[in-house]
Formats: C-alpha cells, structure tokens, sequence
C-alpha cells in the first residue's frame, strides 16, 4: 500500500521547484573510449633467394618428415616443437592452393603472426598426393620459403593429430625480446 502525500507537502514541492527548468536526459558517454585503430601490417616483403645466402630451391631437400633449426635453438625448443607441445598461436590451412596464391599468402600469415606476437603457427600444406610430380609440390615450396624468412627460427612436421607430415608447427621469433642484441 503506497503512504499518501498530504496536499500540503505537494503545495510546498511545488513552489520550490516552479521556475525551474526540466532536464533534458542525454546519452550517457561510454565508460571506456574505443581505442584508435592499428593498421595492419604491410604485406612482408619475400625475401630474395639471392639474399638469403646464396640458397636456392634446388639446394633444399625435402624429405617425409620436415626438420629445420637455425643454429642457436636449444634442443629442448626443438623437441617441445615436435611434440606439438608449444601451444598454436595462429594456424593456416593451404593446401590445394596454386604454389604463387600460397607464397603470398604465407608473406600475409607471417606478418599477421607478428603483429599479433604469436610464438608458434601451424601451417597445413598438405601431403601432396595429387601432385603432378614425384615430390609434393607446395610441401617442397614451403620448406624453401619458411628458411628464407628471419622471423622463423624452426620448423618441423607436425604430430599425427595436427596433421602430420601434412601440415608444420613453425617456431617464430620470440616478439619479446629484442633483436638488437641490448640484454637486461
């Protein structure tokens, strides 16, 4: 039961709030102001095989089983990488692709793996058993293209259920340290 307001209370309210104006409700401003937008990354350049020293694709093998390692990377890097026990930032699934539609877009997933700071990418080439030749075709390319770049430090075929010889766990750059060489 809601209590009644005497007739003089109301008379009372009334005079003090006569002359004053209503107040017009506006939107409230968010509590939190959308941040300014980050442009993507500029495509990464590919890298030339005349500066990557000296290496062209016909020096490259490629085996079943994909193995690379710069000088440098631990073993216990290297075997957590095999065993699919460094956690996918990002992944790319290319197989089926024309091997010039895949180079391109292997410079866009790089680039898009640095500026989101992923450690660790899989990439699904597939086992090219359609391939017109003897050697899988875009396996072979992906295997030459990944030493080109810097930013990739290692890569290796990936585990049975990611893949396998199908697909490669690519070990990037840690986005943390600094490559200048300044040590803390």
């Amino acid at each position: 039961m809601k209590k009644q307001i005497q007739e003089s209370d109301l008379e009372l309210f009334r005079e003090e709030v006569d002359g004053i104006a209503r107040l017009t409700p506006e939107a409230a401003e968010p509590y939190r102001r959308k941040p300014p937008p980050i442009p993507r990354p500029k495509e990464a350049e590919f890298p030339d095989a005349e500066t990557s020293d000296g290496l062209s694709e016909a020096q490259v093998e490629t085996p079943e089983y994909l193995l690379f390692a710069r000088p440098g990377i631990q073993h216990r890097v290297l075997a957590d990488l095999q065993r699919g026990a460094i956690d996918v930032g990002l992944e790319v699934d290319m197989h089926g692709l024309y091997a010039e539609h895949a180079r391109h877009l292997l410079g866009e997933f790089l680039a898009e793996c640095r500026h989101r700071r992923v450690r660790c990418a899989r990439i699904i080439h597939g086992k090219g058993r359609r391939s017109s030749g003897r050697q899988p075709v875009l396996k072979s390319k992906i295997n030459y293209w990944l030493r080109l770049y810097d930013q990739v430090q290692a890569f290796c075929s990936a585990t049975q259920r990611d893949g396998g010889t199908g697909a490669v766990y690519v070990l990037l750059r840690n986005p943390d340290k600094d490559r200048r060489g300044t040590r803390r």
